[in-house]
Parts: structure tokens; sequence; C-alpha cells
């Protein structure tokens, strides 16, 4: 885990650096766009803060999961705020296909927000490239569970990958702390729940939530 820190600080530190010696270069050289380069810096440190802050956010996050404050709630608030967001995306198709009924559970909800918010951005990250990207939530009631599906059609899990993708640490993605499904398998086992994910490569991904609820009203 230290080492994945350290790895995952020090890829942000080398623009960071490169930057601000090529700034100070164009200063010394007197160079006379110096004020559109300080202007791109710019630009380029905050990137790179956000990204530091981002790794730090999700190192603290993965160290306080194991403190879990239950709560009951209606699930549908919680998933109606999220997928909002997504509904106006530009170049997306967002379906988004609820029972229709309150369902009521007994689980921390600020980390079942982090999970939720977590596979939707996977998926939405997963249709880069794509000219047409779609990502659907839908649900359906078992008897004493419901099971949410999130599905995008990216370009799939490679084999190889797929029995180490929720092992921390481990990402597809070329930058990231790779603890996001990680963190996200914790959350609903502690939710007492399961997660797991379909997925054909060159079509698409399904990851499946199962809950436990209190009631359907």
């Amino acid at each position: 885990m230290a080492r994945q820190v350290a790895h995952e600080i020090k890829n942000p530190l080398t623009p960071m650096k490169l930057s601000i010696q090529y700034l100070q270069k164009a200063i010394d050289n007197n160079s006379p766009n110096v004020k559109e380069m300080a202007s791109s810096v710019a630009k380029t440190l905050v990137e790179q803060i956000d990204h530091l802050s981002k790794i730090a956010s999700d190192f603290s996050q993965f160290a306080n999961i194991g403190n879990p404050k239950k709560e009951v709630f209606d699930l549908h608030e919680m998933l109606y705020s999220l997928v909002s967001l997504y509904e106006t995306t530009e170049n997306l198709l967002f379906k988004w296909v609820p029972v229709h009924q309150r369902i009521m559970v007994y689980a921390d909800k600020t980390q079942l927000n982090r999970l939720f918010t977590n596979l939707l951005q996977n998926a939405l990250e997963a249709c880069v490239g794509k000219t047409r990207r779609v990502i659907s939530v839908s649900e359906e009631i078992r008897p004493e569970t419901i099971v949410i599906k999130v599905t995008d059609n990216g370009e799939g899990v490679p084999l190889e990958m797929r029995n180490k993708i929720f092992m921390p640490n481990f990402t597809t993605k070329s930058s990231g702390t790779g603890l996001g499904l990680a963190m996200s398998k914790t959350i609903v086992e502690q939710a007492k729940g399961k997660i797991w994910f379909e997925t054909v490569e060159g079509e698409g991904t399904t990851f499946f939530v199962e809950l436990p609820i209190l009631r359907a009203t």
C-alpha cells in the first residue's frame, strides 16, 4: 500500500516540476510570451494538485471504510440525486429504470453514495472513445433484496483482468489508486450485500449490487 501511495504521488509531481522549470527558463530568457506560458503552467499545476487531492481522498476513505455509520433511509432518494447528474451529460444516453416504490435499507448512506458514484464514474470512463455512449441503471426486486444494475457499452473487461477487478491497487486506468472497486466491495459487504459483474469484450460491462431491504413501499 505504501509503495502504491508513493507511486501515485510521484506521477503528478513530475509534470509539476517540469512545468515550473520550463516557466523559470522562459523568465530567465525574457521570453515575450511568458504571460501565456504562465497561464498554461498554472492550469497544469491546478490539474495535478486536483489529482494529488483525489489520491489523498481515496486513501483516507479506504482507511476509514471499516467504521460504517448505519441508518435507515430510502435508497431511491440517494440514487435520484446521483442519476440526475448524468442525465444531462453531453454525448451520453443515460437510462434510469427504477422500481416504482420506496426502498428502505439499513446501511451507511455516505458509503453507498460513494459506491454508486464510483460505479457510475467507472461506467462513464469505460465508454471513452465510443461515438455513442450508453449507460443504464436498472433495478429488480427479489423476495428480501434489491438488485441494482449499472451497465455500460464500453470495451468490457479483458479475461486476464477479471479475477483481479476487486483487488486493492488494481486498476485498468493509466492513473489512479486502484482502490475504487476494492472499496466498493467492502462497502457492499458491510451492508450485508453482494457485488459482482458480467462483461463481454467489445460490448460492455454490467455491475450488479444486491442489497437487503427492510421494506418496499
